[in-house]
């Protein structure tokens, strides 16, 4: 059992510890889909502090043309107890930024039970993957053009 020799307290404090100092973004919505719980990871990459995130909706990292997704998605993960990504599948989104910028997201989610069983929110882990996807795109421009141009060359 991992854990052996470490007292609940014990524990609990190592969580607390980790949670708060994770450079990773954690973030915890309840049910409703309001943030309870918002690490320091989650102010350097959205630019919230914990005291204006905290009670708010997820629609503040929530671009506009994602949220009706977003919220399907949350609401039919909170009925059934159930999500594909609960499984340490990673999810891509884009994400926004306080200031309005918006970036490219990797995170993985936990969905949190009470003691019967039932659905009481999410915790997410999100990182920034913004210069990653660039990357990626400007490598994909490439190809294609390549691809494009040996296409227009006269074959012999």
């Amino acid at each position: 059992m991992m854990g052996d020799g470490w007292s609940g307290a014990e524990l609990g404090r190592l969580g607390r510890v980790m949670l708060e100092a994770a450079a990773d973004a954690i973030i915890l919505a309840d049910r409703k889909g309001a943030i309870r719980f918002w690490n320091a990871g989650a102010e350097r990459l959205f630019g919230f502090t914990a005291a204006e995130a905290l009670g708010r909706p997820l629609d503040i990292i929530v671009p506009e043309p994602q949220r009706a997704r977003h919220w399907a998605g949350f609401s039919r993960v909170m009925e059934t107890g159930e999500s594909r990504y609960g499984a340490g599948e990673v999810l891509a989104v884009p994400g926004l930024r306080k200031d309005g910028s918006r970036i490219s997201l990797e995170f993985t989610i936990v969905p949190l039970h009470d003691q019967a069983g039932r659905m009481e929110g999410m915790a997410a882990i999100l990182r920034d993957v913004t210069q990653r996807f660039e990357e990626l795109r400007a490598l994909r421009r490439q190809v294609a053009a390549a691809r494009e141009g040996r296409a227009a060359e006269p074959r012999p």
